[in-house]
């Protein structure tokens, strides 16, 4: 692989090529990305579905450089990451990606607004962590401890987090897989309005097909390879999906 940066490519923000991730060697050798090719736009907002051990997850974790690929590339806006050191990688993860997980991953010690302030301490261009909150909506809870804040709300501390550091990609896996589909809904438009105001690419995974009509792109993958990509004529809001 070339350890170079490679020039940008106009028009994406991330393009991925012939991916692959084994893990294990022989017989027991497992393929959970088979020559994975994906091209992401500023502002998208990509939905991926697919079941358990299809590579979702993989490929996310890839994408954001919290794993390494077997082989194949990933451009991020002219940075080759398959081909990144270690330092590389963790200013990548600490400026240019947030991460959303289905599991909040909050200080219980520390209020909604100092779990935000956490990552803003060390981003390049962070936004104050009450402005993050605004936009998930919880300007109102900014002094609540995790303790006394419901599930969904929790949702949107993480996402308020992730979003502070202004990435210019968002990662999102199960964000609604721990909650009710009220709840859901609400941390759905949270991201929503996220990816508008924002600006972030925005890639969702889930197992809740219906989340899928909020996208422009869906995605789905099976057995390490993308299977269906196809686009949306119109993105449904959230509160008119069926979950």
């Amino acid at each position: 692989m070339n350890a170079q940066a490679p020039a940008k490519v106009a028009g994406y923000v991330l393009r991925a090529r012939e991916l692959t991730k084994i893990y294990g060697e022989g017989v027991s050798a497992v393929h959970a990305l088979r020559g994975v090719d994906l091209d992401l736009k500023p502002k998208e907002f990509v939905v991926f579905l697919g079941p358990s051990g299809s590579g979702k997850s993989t490929l996310l974790n890839i994408l954001g450089g919290l794993d390494t690929a077997t082989s194949g590339q990933v451009l991020f806006d002219g940075l080759d990451i398959t081909a990144a050191d270690a330092s590389a990688l963790t200013r990548y993860r600490r400026d240019r990606v947030g991460f959303v997980f289905q599991f909040y991953n909050l200080i219980a010690s520390l209020t909604a607004e100092e779990n935000v302030a956490l990552v803003t301490e060390i981003a390049r261009a962070p936004m104050p962590p009450a402005e993050a909150l605004a936009l998930v909506g919880l300007a109102s809870r900014a002094h609540h401890f995790p303790a006394e804040l419901s599930g969904g709300e929790q949702q949107r501390v993480a996402i308020a987090r992730a979003i502070a550091k202004s990435p210019e990609l968002l990662l999102c896996d199960e964000p609604t897989g721990a909650l009710d589909s009220e709840t859901g809904v609400t941390v759905l438009e949270a991201l929503e309005r996220v990816n508008r105001e924002l600006g972030a690419a925005t890639v969702v995974i889930t197992h809740n097909a219906g989340i899928a009509a909020m996208a422009d792109r869906v995605i789905s993958m099976r057995d390490g390879c993308i299977a269906e990509d196809r686009a949306n004529a119109t993105r449904v809001p959230p509160r008119e999906i069926t979950w």
